[in-house]
């Protein structure tokens, strides 16, 4: 791995760590949060092995008990609840997010180089979504529906304003770095 690949990795793996704790919670226990939103710029930035990594690096972290979840929380204990499947789907999200972007899109211009890198991020975050919810049911015992209703239906909106936004920046993202 290349010295620069390393640090644009430790770079996504800290934003991830400043900006997830940064959250609201919601009745049905799983906080809103800006984590999603910097595990698809990791993705969109790093392609899916580099970007996957920098989120395994954060989750370790937060393993490790560093106050880096939503609301300034962490520890392994976390990970095994019921919100551990999402945090562990953001390496879903990385990886789909990446692959998509890396593999079809980033050579591609205007609207078709939006549309891999919008497909990437749904298709991360539906997997992030039934990793999460399968797990979520798993832990508290609540059928699909409740956990749909809980986890997913409220998470929405939010996600699509996260990927719009996403798309938006990183290609500004990606210009500065290709000076670096």
């Amino acid at each position: 791995m290349k010295a620069k690949d390393m640090v644009l990795c430790a770079l996504c793996a800290s934003l991830t760590c400043i900006l997830a704790p940064v959250s609201v919670p919601t009745p049905g226990g799983v906080p809103v949060s800006l984590a999603t939103f910097t595990v698809m710029l990791s993705g969109l930035l790093l392609g899916e092995k580099l970007g996957t990594m920098s989120q395994l690096i954060y989750i370790l972290l937060g393993c490790a008990g560093l106050p880096v979840f939503a609301g300034w929380t962490g520890g392994i204990g976390l990970v095994l609840g019921m919100t551990g499947g999402y945090i562990l789907g953001y390496l879903f999200l990385a990886f789909f997010t990446g692959f998509f972007y890396f593999h079809m899109g980033k050579k591609k211009t205007g609207g078709e180089r939006y549309f891999w890198m919008i497909l990437g991020m749904a298709s991360g975050t539906l997997v992030l979504y039934a990793f999460g919810t399968v797990w979520f049911m798993h832990v508290t015992g609540m059928d699909l529906a409740a956990s749909l209703a809980a986890c997913v239906l409220p998470f929405l909106a939010g996600d699509a304003v996260k990927i719009a936004a996403a798309a938006a920046l990183s290609g500004q993202i990606e210009k500065a770095l290709a000076h670096v």
